[in-house]
């Protein structure tokens, strides 16, 4: 009997050959690597060396900073996201961000759910109710919420902000999810919280986070790639970044002493 392969990963998301410039200023410099479906995936490595840069090339978020030059392609499921007929709406719907901070809207814990929805022109306030609860529980925070739905926002912890931020991104079905440092400011309980997480979305979304916490991209990450004054140095797996390093400046980083 013929020995069944192992089913290879599909990358989500490939870079190739990406450069950015600020004015004269070249932020990231020939970056090539692929992101696979159903991953985590942590980019790492010293504040300035273009990470968060990246993470905001794969949905465009750096269009509106003046001066900016890009070069390179970026593709979704093939398809080039920097082509002249991409809707950056349903861009931005297809790869959603969380930010570093939670940021959430001057409105009801429902309100900020179904924002999302809304803008996309769901009306039906029954179908709001059910995506609203979905979201809330595939992040944990509906028992929590359940019976605040009409309270402000900005009343919950900080912690439970964020988780509110992942919901309201979720309820917009993405297929990518971009993470930028989104436990920096959390305690370490709510830090755990949002890693176990990450490891239940993955199984319905594809996850991209920029963190500074190496320890926390060894815990939470299928794949690493360290990132050093806009160059890409290392990318593989995990385990082999963490433990067996083919770089000599990746060893420095992930042992403290670059």
């Amino acid at each position: 009997m013929a020995t069944r392969q192992p089913i290879e990963p599909q990358p989500k998301v490939e870079v190739k050959g990406l450069n950015l410039y600020y004015g004269q200023h070249q932020a990231l410099k020939d970056v090539g690597l692929a992101f696979y479906a159903n991953q985590v995936t942590a980019i790492i490595g010293p504040s300035g060396c273009g990470k968060s840069t990246l993470l905001r090339c794969l949905n465009r978020m750096n269009d509106g900073i003046a001066g900016i030059r890009i070069e390179g392609k970026i593709a979704l499921d093939g398809s080039d996201i920097y082509g002249r007929r991409q809707d950056l709406i349903q861009l931005r719907k297809a790869v959603g961000m969380v930010f570093q901070r939670p940021n959430v809207f001057p409105l009801s814990i429902f309100d900020n759910v179904a924002y999302g929805p809304r803008v996309h022109g769901l009306k039906n306030h029954a179908r709001l109710a059910e995506i609203v609860e979905r979201s809330l529980a595939s992040v944990g925070l509906w028992g929590e919420a359940r019976d605040r739905l009409n309270a402000p926002a900005l009343g919950l912890s900080l912690g439970n902000r964020q988780l509110l931020c992942l919901a309201r991104l979720v309820a917009v079905e993405p297929e990518v999810i971009l993470l930028d440092e989104p436990a920096s400011a959390l305690d370490p309980i709510s830090t755990l919280r949002i890693e176990e997480l990450m490891r239940e979305l993955q199984k319905e979304y594809t996850i991209i986070i920029v963190t500074h916490n190496m320890q926390q991209a060894a815990r939470a990450s299928d794949r690493t790639a360290f990132m050093l004054a806009g160059e890409l140095v290392e990318y593989g797996e995990t385990r082999q970044i963490f433990t067996n390093p083919r770089d000599s400046r990746t060893e420095r980083y992930v042992t403290g002493k670059l």
